[in-house]
């Protein structure tokens, strides 16, 4: 039985050999590993088979005829030089198939280390699968791997996520008396933490180290990598603590470099950390490494998040003025900030510095430059650099048609968009549901009711399952387009097949106020609670807002006071909602009380706030008394 963890696995080493007589194998009973190749079914063998000499092929017939006039001189000489290039990555997929097809029909069969250089070089360029497809061929003709065959294959088992195989790999390498190595160790570390198994990894980590095996910079590098993308940047920063100090449980020394400092800069900036990254930046600096572009990258998109965008642009200055060129990656992160701010020249005039400086823009530089065309309303720029993108080397995917058609609709062109639409159908590009929503949310609002429904048909007849927002957006499309029935029925239907979320609930409840139907959104309230879904804040906002409607603001008090009890926190909105319906019933002193509420909430009032005051004020012939009683509210910084 294979070991199904690391523990076992060691353990295993101390169990009896096979007993004579019996082939020695990796495994005692060697399990059979499932091609990654859905074209090579055929199943790989954890380990070697058994220990045999290859057969003389004189009686074989080669599968590969060799022409006469190759001799075994240039056949070696040749063979060197392809092994060569496979230490640098010179060399093709199919220069090595052929090669290796050479290789097993030589006689004599040439040594096991230049079948590790060629697996080896094609595990260095990424080409995982066809490495396991070769060594399967080698096993089937008897060919015994070596501890370095042994680790290419666990490498690339945990490469293409079949760590439980490497697993069973590294237990057959025990068997066969090999010492695991640091090579070993951390390509299992990088395959737990690509499954997310970081608990694993992180305990694989100390015990390599208490079987006397010193993890290296890039085994440290590997585990904090796992650690930050699974949200464990505190232990990500300890461990760099670690290596830095010196302070590990067994006293291991191990100086972070530069990949590692990027690493864990890139992490925090993703927690939103970016103050506690740059001062490993600058911790990095003052150890005399030179940050290179990933550092920069990382900060300058941490930045950029964080809404530091003067400190961003003070980076990059920085990184080009000391000759580190920006690439693809920093471009777009700069880019994408202006254009979510609103500077869409500024990030057009960013794409040409791109260019000329050699960078090459992506799917994502475009879709990105598009989306901000359409966020300033600039459709006709976002067209002309949708239809340019082929000629450019890019062409247009899913999320290209969806910007365009989302920026169509947002801007009440829903006929471009459906023409958008059927052009994305027609080139064979499938649309996502992102598509739909777009177009529904559009339709909608331009009040195209049936066509809206027939898109939704769409959905149904592809067999797409519409998700949450989805039917939000269908049931509230109904509801604003006086469908209010028809949305109810899609509501009872839907709820006997899927499970409702509280946004369906929020978008029928909103219609049946604005519809002043107040008693029956009373039922799907209560409702709510029974679909074992707790109100949220706008749900009741909007039912305040349908009670303050019907002049029956004490209940609409009553809510409001209930939605604190019951753990919800009233927003600006719900304030404004509930001092309108105080002003609007001539409540001047709950409407002064509720005020106070704010400031004591810490409720930053917003111009609505200020309109309600403002309108009261101008119609109380005391207006200076009320204005007596107004609170003050803290002076709010301004961020531009």
């Amino acid at each position: 039985m294979v070991p199904k963890t690391v523990a076992s696995a060691i353990s295993s080493s101390l169990s009896p050999a096979p007993s004579k007589g019996k082939l020695s194998s990796l495994f005692t009973r060697p399990p059979i590993i499932a091609s990654s190749n859905p074209q090579n079914p055929s199943p790989i063998p954890a380990e070697s088979p058994p220990i045999i000499s290859k057969p003389p092929n004189s009686n074989v017939s080669p599968e590969v005829s060799l022409e006469k006039s190759t001799t075994e001189i240039s056949f070696h000489g040749r063979l060197r030089t392809f092994l060569q290039n496979c230490k640098t990555g010179n060399f093709t997929v199919s220069e090595a198939l052929q090669f290796f097809d050479l290789m097993m029909l030589a006689n004599p069969t040439p040594a096991m280390s230049s079948f590790n250089l060629l697996l080896g070089g094609l595990a260095k360029t990424k080409h995982y699968s066809e490495v396991l497809k070769l060594y399967y061929r080698m096993s089937l003709a008897g060919l015994l791997p070596n501890y370095i065959t042994l680790n290419i294959l666990l490498n690339c088992l945990c490469n293409v996520n079949r760590i439980s195989e490497g697993l069973a790999a590294m237990a057959g390498i025990i068997r066969r008396g090999f010492i695991p190595n640091i090579v070993t160790y951390t390509s299992l570390i990088k395959g737990l933490c690509m499954e997310h198994r970081i608990s694993e990894a992180t305990r694989l980590f100390m015990r390599m180290q208490k079987l006397g095996c010193r993890p290296n910079v890039i085994t440290y590098g590997t585990l904090i990598k796992g650690l930050c993308q699974t949200g464990n940047t505190n232990i990500a920063l300890k461990l760099h603590e670690e290596m830095l100090n010196g302070t590990g449980r067994y006293g291991i020394s191990c100086k972070p470099n530069v990949i590692s400092y990027s690493t864990i800069i890139d992490g925090l900036c993703k927690d939103g950390r970016e103050d506690k990254a740059r001062e490993l930046f600058e911790e990095m600096k003052a150890r005399r490494m030179l940050p290179d572009v990933i550092s920069y990258s990382s900060l300058i998109h941490g930045f950029c998040n964080g809404g530091k965008w003067e400190e961003a642009k003070c980076l990059f200055n920085e990184m080009v003025d000391l000759g580190i060129q920006p690439n693809a990656v920093t471009f777009n992160v700069l880019m994408d900030i202006l254009c979510k701010a609103g500077k869409v020249i500024e990030a057009n005039e960013l794409l040409e510095v791109m260019i000329q400086r050699g960078n090459v823009p992506d799917l994502f530089t475009y879709n990105t430059l598009m989306d901000g065309f359409c966020l300033v309303s600039d459709l006709d720029s976002a067209r002309e650099l949708f239809l340019s993108m082929p000629s450019k080397g890019c062409e247009p995917n899913v999320i290209s048609y969806n910007v365009l058609i989302n920026g169509y609709c947002k801007n009440w062109k829903v006929e471009e968009a459906m023409k958008i639409y059927n052009e994305m159908l027609q080139v064979g590009i499938k649309p996502s549901m992102i598509t739909y929503n777009a177009l529904l949310t559009g339709l909608f609002q331009a009040g195209k009711v049936n066509d809206a429904k027939k898109i939704f048909g769409v959905i149904q007849a592809h067999g797409l399952v519409p998700s949450s927002s989805t039917l939000s957006i269908f049931v509230d499309g109904l509801c604003k387009n006086d469908c209010l029935l028809e949305a109810m029925e899609i509501f009872n239907e839907l709820s006997y097949n899927l499970k409702l979320d509280i946004d369906i609930f929020n978008c029928l409840i909103d219609g049946l106020c604005k519809a002043g139907k107040l008693e029956t959104a009373w039922e799907f309230f209560d409702k709510i609670s029974r679909e074992g879904l707790l109100p949220n804040v706008v749900t009741y906002s909007i039912l305040i807002h349908g009670c303050c409607k019907e002049g029956q603001v004490e209940k609409a008090n009553d809510l409001f006071r209930k939605m604190e009890e019951n753990g919800c926190t009233p927003n600006v909105i719900t304030y404004n909602t509930l001092l309108r319906g105080f002003y609007k019933s001539n409540k001047r002193e709950e409407v002064v009380e509720l005020l106070h509420r704010m400031v004591k909430k810490n409720v930053v009032p917003d111009a609505s706030t200020c309109t309600i005051v403002l309108d009261m004020l101008s119609k109380d012939e005391k207006y200076r008394g009320c204005l007596n009683l107004l609170p003050t509210f803290p002076v709010q910084e301004y961020r531009g």
